[in-house]
């Protein structure tokens, strides 16, 4: 049985589940100690009848009947320390992929099983055997990942990516790694770069099994989302206009925002960049831009890397798989629209924080505030993290049906470590160095 990781889904679920435990909990640990309680009044205040008579045999005779007594008490709390684990894993969906259930495939077995390391213990990492992992959420969908990792070994893999796209969005990530060729599509007619960021390649280098659209015209005549109408037409239209023409004053110009940046921008991460266009002006002018997306609709990722683009292939309840404080720029629209309760968007703003560096920007696009509450608990949150205001703009569009819709752009600095200490004076009336720990205490804190 592998490990699997413990990677938070959706926060209202979560939070039911958790008071539900919280409350088997507490009533077993009651009853814990209303038992504890009674077996010892019992077994100090027995003493039969006879007790003048031999009191050396009664006292021999009480001391084993309240050894018995404790070591009973021993196994009743033993024996609930066991039952509240389950209930907490079974509660809380932590529990191991049971793969003795029928119908497991064979080769999720065999991803999922210990290797041990063939020269024994690992001096520096103290491991003794390999262990691979998949999301916790996939147990909720052992069905469709079954389905997934049934295929023939050194084979083709199914053609099956929309399946593994719908155990991604329900949690299941990282998937497992599979022992058999993804299918091959003949990239005929890529441009070559710096040429393939504005020119639009072939459809038929393009998966479209699985979508409603099987070419690129198809799709520029749909709204896919919030940030991609028409975004697949390279030689008309809005998208070659985008960040170097404002049509309105949230639109922010590339030049502007490059101008803020202290110590200069060379690497950026774009959070549901749609079909790239971000990262295509952003490599012109010398940075590297890596785009998070999901082929929701349309071949998103193919297009990108057709534009000699780098996508990544990740959901936004995924950690970001990058180490502390590498980016420069972190640029987001309405992918920071997560739903679920507000901590779901504070996991994502503090794993955002977590790879921007200190000095770097935060670049909020266009996020449409559907509500005057949304507007004001994502600003609150944002100002939790002492982020410097060095634009922020709130404006209102006309949507297709002719509703006015409020939308906040914003490019934050995140401070430096000097600036932070001096944040954390401010509000705590402290010295860093006397309560480091005040700092985190701080970020959790509702202003």
């Amino acid at each position: 049985m592998g490990s699997v990781s413990l990677k938070i889904g959706d926060g209202t679920a979560r939070f039911k589940r958790a008071t539900l435990c919280s409350s088997a909990v507490n009533l077993l640990m009651l009853f814990s100690v209303i038992t504890t309680n009674l077996f010892a009044l019992y077994a100090f205040t027995y003493s039969p009848k006879d007790h003048h008579n031999h009191p050396i045999h009664h006292t021999h005779k009480n001391i084993s009947l309240i050894s018995e007594q404790v070591s009973l008490i021993l196994r009743e709390i033993d024996s609930s320390q066991k039952k509240l684990a389950q209930m907490e894993k079974e509660l809380l969906g932590y529990e191991s992929i049971d793969l003795s259930r029928p119908n497991i495939a064979s080769e999720l077995k065999n991803f999922l099983s210990h290797h041990q390391l063939p020269l024994g213990k690992d001096s520096r990492s103290g491991i003794t055997e390999m262990a691979a992992s998949v999301g916790h959420s996939c147990e909720k969908s052992l069905d469709l990942l079954s389905q997934y990792m049934n295929y023939k070994v050194n084979g083709p893999c199914p053609d099956d990516w929309s399946l593994a796209q719908k155990l991604i969005l329900q949690g299941c990530e990282p998937l497992p790694r599979r022992r058999c060729f993804a299918k091959t599509i003949p990239k005929v007619g890529l441009n070559h770069y710096p040429v393939s960021l504005w020119s639009n390649a072939s459809d038929k280098i393009y998966s479209w099994s699985g979508l409603g659209c099987k070419n690129l015209k198809c799709l520029n005549a749909k709204k896919l989302n919030r940030d991609c109408t028409g975004c697949f037409d390279l030689g008309n239209g809005y998208e070659i206009q985008r960040f170097v023409k404002a049509r309105g004053k949230n639109d922010f110009l590339i030049d502007d925002v490059l101008s803020m940046g202290s110590g200069g921008i060379r690497t950026g991460f774009d959070i549901g960049g749609g079909s790239g266009t971000f990262a295509a002006r952003m490599a012109e002018k010398n940075v590297t831009v890596m785009t998070a997306t999901l082929n929701v609709d349309a071949p998103f990722s193919e297009f990108i890397a057709a534009r000699g683009l780098f996508p990544l292939y990740l959901s936004l309840n995924h950690r970001f798989p990058f180490y502390d404080n590498v980016f420069d720029l972190v640029h987001v629209g309405n992918g920071l629209d997560v739903g679920g309760r507000p901590e779901k968007l504070e996991f994502l703003m503090f794993d955002i924080d977590r790879i921007l560096r200190a000095g770097g920007l935060f670049w909020l696009d266009n996020f449409l505030c559907s509500n005057d509450d949304k507007r004001r608990d994502l600003t609150r949150l944002i100002e939790r993290f002492g982020y410097k205001k060095l634009k922020w703009v709130v404006g209102e569009k006309v949507n297709g049906s002719g509703k006015s819709e409020v939308y906040l752009s914003a490019v934050l600095q995140k401070p430096t470590s000097t600036a932070v200490n001096k944040y954390v004076e401010t509000r705590t009336g402290q010295g860093p160095r006397e309560h480091v720990d005040n700092f985190v205490a701080l970020l959790l804190h509702v202003s």
